[in-house]
């Protein structure tokens, strides 16, 4: 009896393994698990961070507690070079930037859930120059991150854009999930928005606002301004 039981959990494991590939968050609540507890409904995770020194990125962790508030981490300062987040050539191109005059900035905004599997992303890379004490030459690049799972199904991009309002840029990211978890498409939505001032003086501040329909303890995003 005993060994039928390993058996039969082990054959579930390899099965849920089999079907969803990733684990992006528990399922959804139905008549029978409606009070799991671990659950958290309109959750923000808003917030800002500075534009370190050219060479260097400025990073902070944010994790769901038990209460359903977001529980931020200290704001850590990153060379570049050692930052998987920007890509290999980051550090050259800054570097490149600051010899010609022209100004960069690159922010990023993720949302994993509790087994570090990144859901979604936001990314927006802005140059810049300054002419007469004023912003000039602003151009700003986006893409999105979203992870996907078997049988075309996952995390998917609903729709996203950037604004271009002199020196204020907005980018915004809408996801929705239908997949092994919820079959409905309706339990999950995550909304990434980031905001990055371009200054005169050659500085820059990114600001952050992720809304999540449903989340659960334990989910954390990461993000991170260079």
């Amino acid at each position: 009896m005993r060994n039928k039981f390993v058996v039969v959990i082990a054959t579930t494991v390899g099965l849920l393994s089999l079907l969803g590939g990733t684990s992006t968050a528990a399922p959804a609540p139905d008549a029978g698990s409606h009070g799991r507890g671990a659950a958290c409904t309109d959750v923000r995770i808003p917030g800002e961070l500075p534009v370190p020194p050219v060479g260097m990125s400025a990073q902070q962790d944010v994790t769901i507690g038990a209460d359903c508030l977001p529980h931020l981490s200290a704001v850590r300062f990153v060379p570049t070079s050692t930052q998987a987040k920007q890509p290999a050539q980051a550090t050259t191109k800054a570097r490149t930037a600051a010899a010609t005059g022209t100004r960069q900035v690159s922010s990023w905004s993720e949302m994993y859930d509790c087994c570090k599997i990144l859901m979604t992303g936001l990314y927006t890379t802005s140059t810049w120059n300054t002419v007469g004490n004023q912003v000039a030459d602003a151009v700003t690049t986006t893409r999105t991150a979203n992870n996907r799972e078997p049988w075309d199904a996952g995390w998917s991009l609903e729709t996203s854009g950037k604004t271009e309002d002199g020196p204020r840029v907005t980018a915004h990211a809408e996801f929705s999930y239908r997949g092994i978890f919820d079959a409905t498409g309706l339990w999950y939505a995550n909304t990434h928005d980031t905001s990055v001032l371009l200054k005169a003086d050659g500085t820059a501040s990114c600001e952050f606002d992720i809304k999540l329909r449903h989340t659960f303890v334990g989910w954390n995003s990461v993000r991170g301004c260079a």
